[in-house]
């Protein structure tokens, strides 16, 4: 049993069966026993590899992406470069090392890293050591002027809660107790305000997720943007509405039973964008289309970037070129099970590599 598990048993026999929401909390964030705080969850030693971690290719495009929108906006200065939840900083640092060249970009960046975990946070401080990096742990601390700001693989990560419907409404799925282990099971069936609109495009026995931080999260931002300027790009897995059970934990890059030992393995679900882009709306600022992750790189121009990348090499460096191009574009891969959205003004185009 891990020690997390061992406190989350106290919790529940106290106090009765918990949402997934909280028990996604606990394991994710406990101060001291949650999974960003005790493991190590990147790379090839970790539990999971993302985008950045697989070529510099990403978040080189992803910077030139930015400063593209910051130009097309009158590049103001000053202004935020901000990244949610920058992992070990792998991005970022991509992503600087490809906007030296674009004048007065670095100049008038100030550069903010939005992270909650100390150890991530010493990670993140060596990959970008040279640079003037201040940590906020929300977005509401951001400051406010124009915000231009990356998100890759950080709504995933954000607490749910499940909800499965009935003959009459909603039941939450819960997590409780049998014979002292974690075990699912359903609350009574209660008023659900927030999934009244579902009832049309649902039946059953069909199960629906909500992310309770989701939406106050992305008013914040895209208030920031619409007041302010800026643009933002939102990289993650997930569709256009949320339907069936998404949630998954991975540990030493194998999926596991999420219930299995809590704290001690990584927990995602799909993101339900219908949410972020109809919160960004009503804030005041415009979203792109959903744009799937092989074509916006492709806008971009990956494929000249990693042919650029591949003169010179042979063997097992140019193999290896060849596998995170493949990785990151192709629709059985990362391709199309990611997805891009952009976020600016209204009225101001989208960033480069996605459609209004």
């Amino acid at each position: 049993m891990s020690p997390l598990k061992d406190q989350l048993v106290a919790r529940i026999t106290s106090d009765g069966p918990i949402s997934l929401a909280d028990y996604m909390a606990e394991c994710l964030l406990h101060p001291e026993l949650g999974y960003y705080t005790s493991q190590t969850p990147f790379g090839a030693q970790g539990d999971f590899t993302t985008a950045p971690e697989i070529s510099q290719m990403f978040g080189e495009l992803i910077g030139l992406s930015l400063a593209q929108c910051w130009l097309d906006q009158g590049a103001p200065a000053p202004f935020t470069l901000a990244e949610l939840g920058p992992g070990r900083g792998t991005l970022m640092a991509d992503l600087l090392r490809a906007t030296r060249s674009v004048p007065g970009f670095h100049a008038g960046l100030q550069l903010h890293l939005v992270e909650a975990s100390p150890n991530l946070q010493q990670q993140q401080a060596k990959a970008l050591t040279g640079y003037d990096v201040t940590w906020v742990t929300q977005v509401d601390d951001l400051p406010q002027q124009p915000l231009f700001l990356v998100a890759n693989e950080f709504f995933d990560a954000l607490p749910i809660r499940q909800f499965v419907r009935d003959s009459e409404g909603w039941r939450e799925k819960r997590i409780g107790l049998v014979a002292d282990d974690l075990s699912f099971g359903l609350g009574p069936e209660a008023p659900q305000p927030a999934l009244e609109h579902r009832l049309i495009d649902t039946k059953a026995d069909d199960l629906v997720e909500l992310s309770p931080a989701t939406a106050p999260l992305t008013a914040t931002l895209a208030q920031r943007i619409a007041s302010h300027g800026g643009g933002a790009l939102i990289i993650d897995y997930g569709d256009w509405r949320s339907l069936g059970d998404t949630l998954q934990a991975l540990k030493s890059h194998a999926p596991i039973d999420p219930l299995q030992t809590p704290g001690e393995a990584d927990l995602t679900a799909h993101v339900d964008f219908e949410v972020l882009c109809s919160v960004a709306a009503g804030a005041g600022c415009a979203y792109s289309k959903l744009t799937p992750q092989g074509v916006f790189l492709e806008r971009l121009g990956i494929t000249d970037r990693a042919r650029a990348l591949a003169a010179g090499l042979e063997g097992a460096a140019l193999e290896s070129l060849i596998a995170a191009h493949r990785r990151l574009t192709h629709p059985t891969e990362m391709g199309n099970l990611f997805k891009v959205l952009g976020l600016t003004p209204v009225h101001i185009a989208p960033p480069p590599g996605l459609n209004a």
